[in-house]
């Protein structure tokens, strides 16, 4: 694309708050030729021929980086206007404010792919990443192309859940364009997008054309960046009113101020019964399955999901609300949910034979999350609760240590205390704290094993049949830091060898 035409596209309506950006540069002939194949924010990230976008920060403003991105390869500079006594090499493009020209020029080079399908973006507090891949799953099984941009990473069409880029923690918009282009590529028809807080705030998604906005709840989280919850409402609540549609959580407080900011129509949503749209009664928890009637507007119908925690029957009518707004029907949303293999590290439930305990892998690492997980699986256990948790070594807040080691041993029946990633931590002063947090509670009900591999088979080993054992901390992550040394993970494959060395012992 040509930096003329970038700059064209930036002073179009939806782009830079639609207020035309000058150029200048060190001839109008350089300014004209140049062909922009990218842009990004990060200097370090600057491939050749991409433009660079100078964001100012609070510690750091991205002028200072300049010669570091042109170095790399920057042909041209976006920026909110050039500080005195900085000189730029190459065309630079005054914006009004550079978050947003970041988006917006991520799009235009992209070709804004987002417009040639159905988006359904999912925001909220609680259950983002369940209800994205249950509306996933539930488009894809009903024959839609869906692809699927998430916290666990993203999938093509192809249902093959690709690892983000080194770089890739929270979407950027380049990032997110980039996905969505490929997306594109692959005849995608629909893709859904977990939609954070921090996302929609500085502007990642800004550029992305949303069809179906999906409300799950607002709780207290992320006020050390949003500063208030009025702050953090706000920021979520951008996605309902850039959405055409919006499906909302009757059961949630914030819900009556989202019908009034919605620009378009809404759907509702209520596990509790309350007067909505979709709702669930006669609700069944089994060690294996949730069962419960689903009532929506094209009638009533029996359902199968084969997940546990009550919770997760609002992720899915919140998931089922949003796919038949994307055009899906009420009986293959139904034989939809029957089908569904679970979210990777989320709750998910290992597959065992005759004799085996159940075993569980859940990404809880916190005492409220380990709190919540170990409740829900409480309710289908006949047998004992085995739980196995390490803590975060490095930089990461020791404090939650001890706490972590008193709530495990309070809920559990049998703990099991290891590593997650000590880094240069020494894992037996980790190990130490958790193991004082369950003494000074007055409980003996725990092991120490250093090696997580060990302590998974010592757990999954001693566990009888009746049992479950919850495989805490991991989930999906891909890799174990011990020492200085990153190893690739995968738990669930561990927990599977696990399974394999107990029956074959």
């Amino acid at each position: 694309m040509r930096l003329t035409d970038l700059a064209a596209a930036l002073a179009a309506p939806g782009g830079s708050h639609g207020r035309a950006p000058s150029t200048t540069g060190p001839s109008d002939e350089v300014e004209v030729e140049v062909e922009v194949t990218g842009v990004t924010h990060q200097a370090d990230w600057v491939q050749p021929g991409e433009a660079f976008v100078a964001i100012p920060g609070a510690r750091f403003d991205g002028h200072s980086f300049i010669e570091q991105a042109v170095a790399r390869g920057a042909v041209a500079v976006l920026g909110e206007g050039l500080p005195e006594g900085v000189d730029c090499p190459v065309p630079y493009v005054v914006v009004p404010a550079a978050r947003p020209a970041l988006a917006d020029a991520a799009a235009a080079i992209a070709g804004h792919p987002s417009r040639a399908m159905t988006v359904l973006g999912v925001t909220g507090t609680d259950g983002k990443t369940t209800t994205s891949c249950l509306a996933r799953h539930l488009l894809r099984a009903a024959g839609r192309r869906t692809g699927l941009l998430s916290t666990i990473g993203y999938e093509l069409p192809d249902g093959q859940l690709r690892q983000p880029p080194a770089h890739f923690t929270t979407p950027e918009a380049p990032q997110v364009q980039q996905i969505l282009a490929d997306l594109r590529a692959a005849d995608a028809e629909v893709v859904v997008i977990e939609t954070s807080s921090h996302a929609l705030a500085l502007d990642r998604v800004r550029a992305v054309d949303y069809d179906v906005a999906v409300w799950t709840n607002l709780t207290g989280e992320h006020l050390d960046f949003h500063g208030t919850m009025e702050g953090y409402f706000a920021a979520k609540a951008l996605l309902v009113q850039r959405a055409r549609v919006a499906v909302l959580n009757a059961d949630d407080d914030w819900t009556p101020r989202l019908v009034e900011l919605s620009t378009g129509g809404h759907t509702t949503y209520s596990a509790e019964g309350c007067g909505a749209d979709w709702t669930a009664s006669a609700v069944v928890e089994g060690p294996d399955d949730l069962r419960f009637t689903v009532h929506g507007p094209q009638g009533s119908a029996q359902a199968v999901l084969p997940m546990i925690g009550r919770f997760n029957v609002a992720n899915a009518l919140a998931a089922m609300a949003g796919a038949h707004r994307a055009g899906v029907g009420m009986e293959a949303l139904i034989d939809g949910l029957a089908s569904f293999a679970g979210v990777p590290g989320r709750m998910e439930m290992v597959e065992r034979g005759e004799g085996d305990p159940r075993v569980i892998v859940d990404f809880a690492h916190t005492a409220p999350s380990l709190e919540k997980a170990l409740d829900t699986v409480r309710v289908t256990t006949n047998g004992r609760l085995w739980v196995l948790l390490g803590s975060a070594g490095g930089p990461r807040d020791p404090s939650k240590r001890a706490p972590l080691g008193e709530a495990a041993t309070r809920l559990a029946d049998q703990v099991v205390f290891t590593e997650e990633d000590h880094r240069d931590t020494p894992l037996g002063d980790i190990l130490t704290e958790m193991e004082r947090g369950a003494r000074e509670a007055g409980r003996t009900n725990f092991v120490s094993i250093g090696d997580r591999v060990e302590a998974i088979r010592y757990a999954v080993a001693e566990a009888g049949p009746e049992d479950t054992v919850v495989l805490a901390g991991k989930g999906p992550e891909h890799t174990l830091e011990r020492d200085t040394e990153t190893i690739p993970w995968d738990e669930m494959a561990q927990a599977r060898a696990a399974l394999v060395a107990r029956t074959t012992r």
